[in-house]
């Protein structure tokens, strides 16, 4: 028997998350992912007006907070049988483009960039040599002034003997392989990243009323026709513009300069062999003309279409009760009463096994792209030919860590690109005096529908049950759960348990590696687990061991 590595929680990811793992002849021979919480937010929509499910929703998170409410109204408006008018559409798709803008700038610095990036190693760059490496990979070089200041910077934290931001690392970790100068230049950007994510935050504020948790999605359509003047249109142009400006001259350039030093992570953290993604950003309606579009890999690289009665949630590794794996439109969240013991060998999770078709199946951007990109979309294979020949490697290194995070860069890019016709067609339409933002409708008394929806992380999916105009039930699978699952009843590993092993471990005792992957699938356990009594609406107490 291997060696056992605990790391509990897991840092720079939203939410509490526990990952296990066992550690022979240098790589991981097993992995266990546990989600630490209980999520009940589909307890307390029971009898509730389904109106509302989305605002209860987008505060499962933080973060993923607009992207619940999207498809929470759009489940309801599928049970209603509801067309939300064309702006309501152009302003949603502009909402949601926000949203990749921002979190996939986040993740790449914040969250996953110190996976690669030694920040400590940064205070021996020569900044002049900092500069001209600048120069030559960046759209937006710094001065040897600018990296001397950011040197000193660094500095200051580190002799202080505590790092801020930078704290929660393995920094010189035999791993690391990004030069000094390198290293500089990228913790350069991170700190301009810091400022910029905040502007790009003020997209949604400008068409959702605020951020976090926009408050302008409505069953029907949104609430923001006053918003539609050219000054409040202008000002979301402006901060596109800039976000769309960092993207490409600083977050592509610096992300194809560090996988140039790790180009063996082509061949690390690869999945199984199921990837599915619903396809979001509707271009003519709520049909299936969308800019990326819907489908699912099974063993090929041929996409299908997605059957959405196909997906289950096995809870038999879950902290359920035990019940048979169902779709999600029975689905049941019944946690187990009282303590629970975490048991690699049995139950040791508060997430459920999202499968399809009974198998365990990776969602998000790299399934995105790869049924992009094989169902022959323009912009996104010449995006990702474009990286493999930077790189100079084969399509095989799509399949790993590696591409997994370069598969964010480039929808960043192509998100980027079609929020520019978005912005034209609404302006097109309110010059001809359509102004029409929401379709009134009426509530049956019956009703079911699911809203899908292709968020920055992944598979998003809502399912409603109408009952006397109230919800009877409800239930949602976020992309989290579908990749950080526990294993099933058929022992099938989730795939992030899938992707640690084989997993080269330098040092046991700073599984740096570990984090790499699983830094790789952005966690938002919040998302996939959430913590409070629907009896007593008293919010529990968890103490990390």
């Amino acid at each position: 028997m291997g060696k056992r590595i605990l790391i509990d929680p897991i840092t720079r990811i939203e939410g509490h998350l526990r990952i296990e793992v066992e550690v022979e002849n240098g790589k991981v021979k097993d992995a266990w992912s546990s989600g630490q919480m209980f999520r009940g937010i589909e307890v307390m929509l029971r009898g509730r007006d389904p109106r509302d499910a989305h605002h209860f929703v987008q505060r499962s998170c933080g973060v993923c907070t607009y992207i619940h409410a999207l498809s929470s109204v759009r489940a309801v408006e599928a049970a209603c049988n509801i067309t939300i008018p064309e702006n309501a559409r152009l302003i949603r798709n502009l909402l949601h483009g926000a949203q990749y803008q921002h979190d996939h700038i986040v993740h790449f610095y914040h969250l996953h960039a110190l996976d690669w990036v030694d920040i400590v190693s940064a205070l021996s760059a020569d900044p002049v040599k900092t500069a001209k490496l600048s120069e030559n990979v960046s759209g937006r070089p710094g001065t040897a002034a600018y990296f001397k200041t950011v040197k000193a910077k660094l500095s200051t934290f580190v002799n202080s003997g505590q790092l801020g931001p930078f704290n929660n690392a393995y920094w010189g970790h035999p791993a690391y392989n990004l030069p000094a100068e390198a290293n500089l230049m990228a913790a350069a950007h991170y700190l301009e990243a810091i400022k910029l994510q905040a502007k790009a935050a003020r997209m949604h504020a400008i068409f959702g009323g605020k951020n976090p948790h926009p408050q302008s999605l409505v069953v029907g359509g949104v609430t923001a026709v006053g918003d539609l003047t050219p000054e409040r249109i202008d000002e979301f142009v402006g901060i596109w513009k800039e976000t769309k400006a960092f993207v490409e001259e600083v977050y592509i350039p610096d992300l194809l300069a560090v996988a140039s030093f790790y180009k063996d992570w082509g061949a690390i953290g690869g999945n199984n062999d199921t990837y599915l993604c619903y396809g979001d950003f509707p271009r003519a309606g709520m049909d299936d003309d969308l800019l990326y579009p819907a489908g699912v890999l099974e063993g090929n690289l041929i996409p299908k279409p997605v059957d959405v009665s196909q997906i289950t949630e096995d809870v038999t590794r879950g902290w359920y009760e035990a019940g048979d794996a169902l779709h999600p439109s029975v689905g049941e969240t019944n946690p187990i009463k009282g303590e629970v013991e975490y048991d690699t060998e049995d139950k040791y999770s508060w997430m459920k096994a999202p499968r399809y078709k009974g198998k365990s199946t990776e969602v998000g951007p790299l399934a995105r792209n790869l049924v992009a990109y094989t169902s022959g979309h323009k912009d996104v294979k010449k995006l990702i030919d474009h990286v493999l020949k930077t790189l100079g490697v084969g399509t095989d290194a799509l399949f790993s860590t590696l591409g997994r995070t370069a598969a964010r860069g480039i929808e960043t890019v192509v998100v980027g690109n079609a929020m520019e016709g978005w912005v034209n067609e609404l302006k097109s339409n309110i010059a001809s005096g359509n102004k029409k933002t929401y379709q009134p409708w009426t509530m049956p008394d019956k009703g079911e529908g699911y809203g899908l929806n292709d968020v920055p992380r992944g598979a998003l999916g809502h399912w409603i049950n109408i009952d006397g105009g109230k919800i009877k039930n409800y239930q949602y699978v976020v992309p989290s759960t579908w990749n950080l699952g526990p294993s099933d009843g058929k022992n099938q590993k989730g795939p992030v348990e899938n992707s640690l092993i084989g997993t080269p471990i330098a040092d046991p005792k700073q599984p740096l590696e570990v984090l790499r992957t699983v830094h790789s699938y952005d966690p938002c356990i919040a998302c996939a687990v959430h913590v409070i009594d629907p009896h007593t609406n008293e919010t529990y107490k968890v103490k990390v061991i």
